[in-house]
C-alpha cells in the first residue's frame, strides 16, 4: 500500500503536532519545577531563621527585644503556613 500526498501530509502534521504538545509539556514541566525548587527553598529559609530566632529568644532577657523576636516569629509562622 503506498502513500499519497494527503496521506503523508496528514501524517507530518500529526506527527508536527506530537511534537509541540510534547515541548509545551516539558516546558510547563520545567516551569513547574523552577516553581517548586524556588518555593522549597523559600520554606527552607523560613525553617532556619525560625530556628535562630527561637534560639535569640530563648537567650533574650530584654523585654522589648523579646517582643521585637516574638514579632519576628509570629511572622515566620505564618509565612509559613501560608
Amino acid at each position: 500500500m503506498g502513500w499519497d500526498g494527503d496521506d503523508l501530509a496528514g501524517s507530518m502534521e500529526d506527527a508536527a503536532e506530537r511534537q509541540q504538545s510534547l515541548i509545551d509539556e516539558r516546558q510547563a514541566s520545567s516551569a513547574k519545577t523552577r516553581e517548586q525548587r524556588v518555593r522549597n527553598s523559600e520554606l527552607e529559609s523560613l525553617r532556619m531563621s525560625k530556628s535562630r530566632v527561637l534560639g535569640q529568644l530563648q537567650n533574650a532577657v530584654n523585654p522589648v527585644h523579646r517582643a521585637m523576636l516574638e514579632r519576628a516569629l509570629k511572622s515566620i509562622e505564618e509565612k509559613l503556613s501560608g
